[in-house]
């Protein structure tokens, strides 16, 4: 039976804090009345991370995960489990569990009145209560705030916090969006937000209540490419790349008389 929902976690070398996570999501989904799947896509880890996974997995119901061994990107593994999810609603979140998967609780209303993008922000600006409990160092912080007037110049306009790691998307937009996306690091989820929007996706803000992790894999090169990242967006949107891709994509989908 097709699940309500799919909570897709990236993972590359969380051995130190998957475990924690994957108790705290495990438990907010068993106590839920809809039905539900827990999908783990391992970037190529190189570390024990594949290990945690699979004792955690023993004798649970609803629960799988994808063992990629070549280290591809958080984008491309959040594609990844996004087109793998059989759920109507899609939700990814990180693996060191900054936003609680009770967040969850303020865009279910959400998708119910038909709703198919909802994301959580950590801006004020995008949506009143939004708080920082544990706020990023001051470089991320720096970076943060003067790299998001370019993203909304290049991508995204009138979003101030893009880069949140809890988004969700109703089936039918995450299998559109994430099929032509082509960012595989740091700068997917400005791209997916930009391919809602290229779509005609209302996207809806929920506020976060999120707490900064120990242990990011974030460089200071990835935060930089990010900015790039928004470029190559933009020109992938003016030049017609998404469109080639849609166009590339519908023919290679089997026609509905087809045998």
């Amino acid at each position: 039976m097709k699940p309500y929902l799919s909570v897709i976690i990236p993972a590359y070398n969380e051995e130190k804090r998957i475990g924690q996570t994957l108790t705290a999501v495990y438990s907010y989904l068993t106590a839920q009345p809809y039905t539900w799947e827990l999908l783990i896509v391992l970037d190529g880890v190189t570390d024990n991370t594949a290990g945690v996974v699979e004792q955690f997995a023993q004798g649970k119901q609803n629960f799988r995960w994808i063992d990629r061994k070549e280290n591809m990107g958080k984008g491309y593994t959040v594609r990844q489990g996004m087109l793998a999810a059989r759920g109507e609603i899609r939700l990814f979140t990180d693996a060191d569990n900054s936003t609680d998967m009770s967040h969850f609780d303020q865009m279910k209303p959400i998708f119910d009145q038909g709703a198919s993008v909802v994301i959580c922000s950590r801006d004020g600006k995008d949506a009143q209560g939004a708080v920082q409990a544990r706020p990023q160092p001051f470089l991320k912080r720096v970076l943060g705030n003067s790299g998001n007037l370019f993203i909304q110049v290049m991508a995204v306009p009138g979003i101030w916090d893009t880069q949140c790691g809890f988004k969700a998307f109703r089936a039918t937009a995450a299998e559109q969006i994430f099929a032509i996306s082509q960012i595989n690091r740091w700068g997917f989820d400005m791209e997916a937000l930009a391919l809602a929007r290229r779509f005609g996706y209302k996207i809806y803000v929920i506020a976060a209540n999120w707490h900064d992790a120990e242990g990011t894999h974030v460089t200071l090169a990835g935060y930089l490419g990010t900015f790039w990242e928004a470029v190559k967006i933009r020109w992938n949107l003016l030049s017609g790349v998404y469109a080639r891709q849609e166009k590339r994509q519908a023919a290679a989908k089997p026609h509905p008389s087809a045998k």
